[in-house]
């Protein structure tokens, strides 16, 4: 939790105002899709990656130890996700670029972002396999060691955290843009078309990556995602009109800005608890969604997953799309706890639903289910997270501290699930001279149940939000 204390008021005074170029008009339909163009090439990266790429990739790279390993690269790259935008966006704040202050940092973050992708693809392709013993069970400390003493997993581990970086720089500018643009009646609408462009980038990128390029070899995969990434960020970058800072302010303090970071639960409650909220759902969704391929082999018996992955990932996130463009509206007139009070209610009950799965029509319905849950969740959840912002002059800052919410979960949840579905132990035979490992039913039940009670007191302690309806 962190926010604004009366210690950081001079500095934000140091900050003028600068009122939004949208003010008093109603923003039309194509310019709220250029403005939320970016949730596209962000989420189309990240479905093709987090959801197809690299756990196919982690999987060929070290099949023995596939869940540790996946659970070491997430949770590593979490800790980027966490720091960078606390840096970023209070810089683009204070950023007086003729350009405004939010689109110089998402040029340079786009452009480090390309130039991850390219390592990522140049170390997977020279990599080879680590290869265990069926039968040897090393301990965590040993999983851990061999994998990062292994000089081609390092190579790789280095590459996504070059794209995290990239990745986070840009969206920690890019989060100012809706305080910054949007008037605070039409947030809502604006929180609506922010949800529908994530999930159809991700559904996008996951059907992408999985179905329609699922036999080509990875090297285009990367170029694929790069070019979208480029071409749609463009849309936002040239798009949108800032209004640029009339004089660059005095530097940071980066003492005092840090202490300035912190909040007082008890003099903004209402954002302590959006924020622990939120983290709670973050928290059971990234402890699941890294490992949807491995418990589509593990538990539902399917070898090579990536397009039954993709497919489950393309229902849901049609079905989330769906309920995140009404969503949105509905909570502008309703309001935004009714919302995430249903929405959360859904997402509990079918995450212990994938539990009794046992084949993949049935995971595609809990699927189905799910989406509509959790689209109706995100449309309120950026809507929510701007209502209770406590300062509107550092716009970029405020939300990159709320933002916390999703990246410090991230950094928790991966390496938490994967030690949760290693501790209840696998199966290793020898398939064609190589080792294939099945990790059991209970450990990715465990992860289930875990998710469901997170989704379940995120709804439940939103309730203490009062300034909110």
């Amino acid at each position: 939790m962190a926010a604004t204390t009366d210690s950081a008021l001079p500095q934000n005074e140091e900050i003028p105002y600068i009122p939004s170029p949208y003010e008093g008009t109603k923003i039309g339909l194509g310019q709220h899709l250029r403005i939320s163009a970016y949730w596209f090439a962000t989420n189309f990266l990240w479905g093709a990656l987090l959801t197809i790429m690299l756990p196919a990739q982690i999987k060929a790279m070290a099949p023995s130890y596939r869940v540790m390993a996946l659970s070491i690269l997430t949770g590593l790259a979490a800790i980027v996700a966490l720091v960078v935008p606390l840096i970023v966006g209070a810089l683009s704040d204070r950023c007086a670029h003729p350009l405004g202050r939010r689109r110089p940092y998402m040029i340079a973050g786009v452009a480090i972002n390309v130039i991850g992708l390219a390592m990522m693809a140049f170390a997977f392709l020279s990599a080879k396999p680590i290869l265990g013993q069926p039968n040897a069970e090393p301990g965590l400390a040993e999983t851990v060691g061999i994998l990062l003493g292994n000089s081609s997993f390092l190579l790789f581990l280095v590459a996504y955290l070059v794209v995290q970086f990239g990745n986070n720089v840009t969206s920690a500018a890019y989060s100012g843009v809706i305080p910054d643009l949007i008037p605070e009646d039409q947030r809502g609408a604006a929180s609506g078309y922010m949800a529908l462009m994530s999930q159809l980038g991700t559904l996008f990128g996951a059907v992408g990556s999985g179905l329609l390029l699922g036999g080509q070899p990875e090297g285009v995969k990367y170029a694929l995602v790069s070019v979208v990434l480029v071409i749609v960020a463009a849309v936002t970058i040239f798009g949108i009109r800032e209004t640029p800072l009339p004089a660059r302010p005095p530097r940071i303090e980066w003492g005092s800005y840090m202490k300035s970071l912190w909040i007082d639960p008890k003099k903004y409650p209402d954002f302590a608890w959006v924020w622990i909220t939120r983290a709670l759902v973050m928290l059971g969704f990234y402890a699941v969604l890294p490992f949807i391929n491995y418990y589509l082999t593990d538990v539902i018996g399917i070898e090579k997953p990536e397009q039954a992955a993709a497919t489950l990932i393309g229902i849901l996130l049609i079905a989330s799309s769906i309920s995140g463009v009404y969503g949105g509206h509905i909570s502008d007139r309703l309001g935004r706890k009714r919302v995430v009070y249903i929405a959360n209610v859904v997402i509990a009950v079918m995450a212990l639903a994938f539990i009794f799965c046992r084949n993949l029509e049935q995971v595609l319905l809990a699927g189905i289910l799910f989406g509509l849950g959790f689209g109706a969740y995100t449309s309120v959840d950026w809507a929510l997270g701007t209502d209770v912002l406590p300062s509107k002059h550092n716009a970029a800052k405020e939300m990159a501290v709320w933002h916390i919410a999703m990246t410090l979960p991230q950094s928790i949840s991966a390496p938490v699930a994967g030690i949760l579905i290693s501790s209840f132990g696998k199966t290793s035979t020898v398939v064609n001279g190589e080792p294939v490992v099945h990790y059991t039913i209970a450990g990715y039940s465990s992860v289930f149940i875990l998710c469901a009670i997170c989704f379940a007191l995120g709804a439940y302690l939103l309730k203490n939000v009062r300034g909110v309806r």
